[in-house]
């Protein structure tokens, strides 16, 4: 949900310091769901793309989430929360959130199964935008994005995968350093600093919904069993099976 909320200028989603490549758990199922919200994403955006600038603007100032407009009373405002879901400010802010949702997603909708994972997903997405409804209420700029809902799928994967490692990109100067991280620290240390940013930065000065992530994430968090089909929950939260060789 979060990511991007000033549409005039298009700030992406900056704020990463450590990019992730891939993880060390593969799903052991088809991630159907998690596909389709990737190619759907994808798709509006390609469509907002066409539209040429001026169209492009008046699309997410049109079905873009503003916190000083919504109303609960307003059948399209609601609409807002989750069309504001499917688009995106920018090829980075789309890559980004897409990319994180393929690598983390697939072993969530793994554990939950396709069906539980749609609606944690969309749920997940509905929270971090009251979230950011809640600690912007004055807000007129139009937010977009799929981040507060990706932030849900990193919350369930922070517990259901903790022993997991995400092998991140990390500048260091000019050189590119690759390394492995383990998923409990670096999607603590993902959501400390959403955190940090949150009260130090702020909405206004960044044009980032920080809020909404962490939303999300602790949607994510407080979800994640409720949602995890039992069977697959003491796998993934007793077994050894995700520690890697």
């Amino acid at each position: 949900m979060g990511g991007e909320s000033r549409p005039l200028s298009f700030n992406t989603k900056g704020e990463e310091s450590m990019f992730p490549i891939r993880d060390t758990i593969r799903s052991k199922s088809f991630p159907p769901v998690n596909l389709v919200l990737i190619a759907a994403n994808t798709l509006v955006f390609l469509y907002q793309s066409s539209l040429g600038e001026q169209g492009f603007i008046r699309i997410i100032e049109t079905y873009g989430l503003v916190p000083a407009q919504f109303s609960i009373s307003n059948p399209f405002e609601i609409f807002t929360i989750f069309s504001s879901m499917f688009m995106h400010g920018g090829w980075f802010h789309l890559i980004s959130n897409m990319w994180t949702l393929y690598i983390f997603g697939d072993n969530v909708e793994d554990r939950m199964g396709s069906g539980r994972y749609l609606i944690f997903y969309l749920l997940a997405g509905g929270v971090a935008a009251a979230t950011h409804i809640f600690f912007t209420p004055d807000l007129q700029q139009p937010t977009v994005g799929a981040s507060g809902a990706v932030a849900g799928v990193l919350g369930a994967y922070f517990l259901l995968f903790p022993r997991s490692r995400v092998v991140t990109f990390i500048p260091v100067f000019f050189f590119p350093w690759f390394v492995q991280i383990p998923a409990f620290i670096y999607l603590g240390i993902w959501f400390f600093s959403q955190v940090a940013n949150g009260l130090m930065i702020g909405q206004a000065m960044s044009g980032i919904a920080w809020w909404a992530h962490i939303g999300g994430f602790v949607t994510g968090l407080v979800l994640v069993r409720a949602f995890a089909r039992p069977e697959r929950l003491d796998v993934a939260f007793h077994q050894g099976e995700n520690w890697p060789g």
